[in-house]
């Protein structure tokens, strides 16, 4: 076990690079499977600072139906290779099960945090500049509008107010509360 300042710093250094890293990946995930504009130059960026683990694991893991396999298991991956990083930098030996099952919670909350955020930017995008174009709004737009579609048909705009971004982010709070959080309890039991 590290002197508790150094383990606060490398627990601190391992988050963040682990979490940035995690979000590039999660966002390509996300990208692919709303069909969001590839050659946008944000996407190309995500691409191109995923692609040096992604391109090796996609010869062993290849997709199936449209969906990115390698992408997940490099997510899940990545992700229970932090946990078990923080927890041993505490002096902890999680098992393998548990951080698992923790990983699988973490990465839900990232995608449902993903969508709260990209929605509320949208959102105060309209407010702020309605109407103009820049690649970022764009791909937000592809993001977000397999999510807010739907919602748009079940509560139309009323007098010109489009409430389809507040029903989504409420739907993506139950969410977190009833899907994420008791998955990461038995994840955190597990350990």
């Amino acid at each position: 076990m590290l002197n508790p300042y150094a383990g606060n710093a490398a627990t601190f250094l391992i988050s963040t690079v682990f979490g940035l890293y995690l979000l590039a990946v999660m966002l390509r995930f996300l990208f692919q499977v709303t069909r969001a504009d590839f050659y946008n130059p944000f996407s190309q960026f995500i691409v191109r600072i995923t692609n040096p683990f992604l391109l090796p694991l996609r010869r062993l893991v290849p997709g199936v139906a449209g969906i990115d396999l390698a992408s997940i298991v490099l997510l899940v991956i990545l992700q229970m290779i932090e946990l078990w990083l923080t927890y041993w930098i505490s002096g902890y030996s999680p098992s393998v099960v548990g951080l698992l099952v923790l990983s699988i919670g973490k990465l839900l909350s990232l995608a449902f945090s993903i969508f709260f955020f990209t929605i509320l930017i949208q959102v105060i995008i309209s407010w702020v500049n309605p109407g103009a174009y820049n690649p970022i709004t764009s791909l937000l737009y592809s993001l977000n509008e397999p999510l807010l579609a739907p919602a748009r048909r079940l509560i139309p705009p009323i007098s010109g107010l489009d409430l389809s971004p507040l029903v989504v982010i409420i739907a993506l709070q139950l969410a977190s509360y009833l899907v994420v959080a008791p998955i990461s309890d038995m994840g955190k039991g597990l350990l």
